[in-house]
Formats: structure tokens, C-alpha cells, sequence
């Protein structure tokens, strides 16, 4: 038996993309990955617009939830392989830094979750970041 890998997506808010990583990577990845999430100023709950895209896209939702990376840290959470940063640089947003050994990347996506506006508009905003984790994900599961 393969020993899966464990990716921790890490942001701020950890209620948008990350937690979309998270569930995509879990989806995508069957067996050959473990998926986690962080942030470290999680909002405490998960945008409803992420959960409806992931929905929408026949993804589950379960057991999805916003944490702190301190919680990520400090509980006995297996040796962490690759630590994704999904913060955007563009948006001066400061990404967390990841304290232990691991492969560190970073996916540049900006926030849907920062979007203000017409319900079409935020839609719209998620759709995008769920179709720029798609191919980043799937580009993921070929190189790793």
C-alpha cells in the first residue's frame, strides 16, 4: 500500500480558498492524498458561496471547516509533504508562513471572497477561483 501524500493549503481567512483546495484535492486526489486547510486569521466559518460551488460541481462538503494553522500545528497532525500557499501576491495580502520542513508552492488566486456586488457577480468570482484550482490541482496530481 502507497502512503499518501499530505498537502496543507494554507491563506488568511481560510473560508474560501483553501477550504476549496481542501475538497478538490480530496475529490481529485482519491486515496493518493491526504488534504488539509489553514489559515492564520481563519475567518471561523466557510463562505456559503464556496460550499454551493463545490456543490455545484458534485464535490463534497463534509467535514469542512475554517481553522488556524496553530490548530493545524498544534495537534498531531501527520508530517505535512507540500504546503500550498493560495494567497495573491497582487492583493498585498501577507501568506502564513509554514514553521516545519515541507515542499512550500505558491498558486496566486485572488479572493472571491473579497468580491463585492451583485450575488452574480460574487458567483462569477467563485466560479473563476474553482476553475484556476481545477487546473492547478490537476497539474498537481501529474507533477507530484
Amino acid at each position: 500500500m502507497i502512503t499518501p501524500l499530505k498537502v496543507l493549503f494554507l491563506c488568511t481567512g481560510n473560508s474560501a480558498r483553501s477550504i476549496m483546495a481542501e475538497a478538490m484535492l480530496r475529490h481529485y486526489g482519491k486515496d493518493r492524498y491526504l488534504a488539509f486547510s489553514a489559515g492564520s486569521s481563519p475567518k471561523g466559518e466557510v463562505h456559503p458561496l464556496a460550499l454551493e460551488t463545490l456543490k455545484e460541481h458534485g464535490i463534497s462538503c463534509d467535514a469542512l471547516r475554517s481553522k488556524s494553522l496553530q490548530e493545524i500545528l498544534s495537534s498531531n497532525c501527520p508530517t505535512i509533504d507540500y504546503v500550498i500557499t493560495v494567497c495573491s501576491n497582487a492583493a498585498k495580502e501577507a501568506c502564513p508562513l509554514f514553521p516545519k520542513k515541507a515542499l512550500v508552492e505558491h498558486w496566486d488566486l485572488a479572493d472571491p471572497a473579497a468580491v463585492e456586488g451583485p450575488l452574480s457577480l460574487r458567483k462569477e468570482a467563485f466560479e473563476n477561483t474553482f476553475k484556476e484550482l481545477h487546473q492547478k490541482i490537476h497539474s498537481f496530481l501529474l507533477n507530484s
